[in-house]
């Protein structure tokens, strides 16, 4: 699998913000993301904007670390900020992908974005002791691991389940019934499969499956201690209802 790639965009407000977003990028690096951050790639005499244009086109993530500061700067078009911002709003890396690009809040009473990230949502880091949830739900999001995965889709709890229809094998089950009417009326004990298959002329094989599929419309009934089959009370209406039973 290939290593992402995440961008951090920031504004150099002071050193205590910059070793907070050096260790930030840092820790990315050690979670198995390759964060960009100009702390780790430029040099004097290095060219700013080309460094800019081809890591923030070729970056699968672009994270913005929204401090008063770096909003104030985006919305002005101010610094290296606001040339990232043009840079992404405009048609000169048409191949940004805008849904790549993560706010990233860190301030003290807000939680303000660029104007033209006031769609997206974003990670809170403001709470230095909230740090290691947000730092996990950066992680995930970076490497398409969310903590909670979409569960597939049940049945409906409120919509009865149709029942097993006869189509195909209603031949089949119809003398079955009727074996089992005939036993009832005529013969003195209950009759099993084997007894069916008999008087049936019928495949043992094919009584034990038609059982089943009675069993489960609930139209018969088989003890297991004795394998005899019983015609329950819907059976009885089933065979009645569908002209089953022979009248004397």
């Amino acid at each position: 699998m290939a290593i992402p790639k995440a961008f951090i965009s920031y504004s150099h407000d002071t050193q205590q913000h910059k070793k907070w977003v050096l260790e930030l990028a840092t820790r990315l690096r050690n979670n198995g993301i390759d964060a960009i951050l100009d702390q780790f790639e430029l040099q004097a005499g290095d060219d700013v904007p080309h460094f800019m244009e081809t890591h923030l086109a070729n970056s699968n993530k672009i994270l913005m670390i929204c401090t008063d500061r770096y909003v104030e700067k985006a919305n002005k078009g101010e610094g290296g900020v606001g040339y990232e911002k043009m840079i992404i709003t405009s048609n000169l890396l048409k191949h940004i992908d805008e849904n790549k690009i993560i706010p990233i809040i860190r301030q003290n009473l807000t939680t303000e974005v660029p104007t033209f990230l006031k769609s997206k949502l974003y990670i809170n880091f403001s709470k230095d002791d909230d740090f290691e949830y947000s730092y996990d739900e950066l992680v995930r999001t970076i490497h398409s691991s969310p903590l909670f995965v979409k569960p597939p889709i049940g049945n409906n709890p409120f919509k009865p389940i149709e029942k097993e229809k006869l189509d195909g094998d209603i031949e089949l089950l119809h003398r079955i019934i009727k074996g089992l009417v005939h036993f009832h009326d005529n013969v003195e004990f209950t009759p099993n499969s084997m007894d069916l298959a008999n008087w049936l002329s019928i495949s043992r094989t094919l009584i034990d499956i038609g059982i089943i599929k009675l069993i489960k419309l609930k139209y018969v009934i088989m003890y297991k201690n004795n394998d005899r089959i019983y015609l329950t009370d819907e059976g009885k209406v089933y065979a009645y209802e569908n002209k089953l039973i022979k009248y004397k």
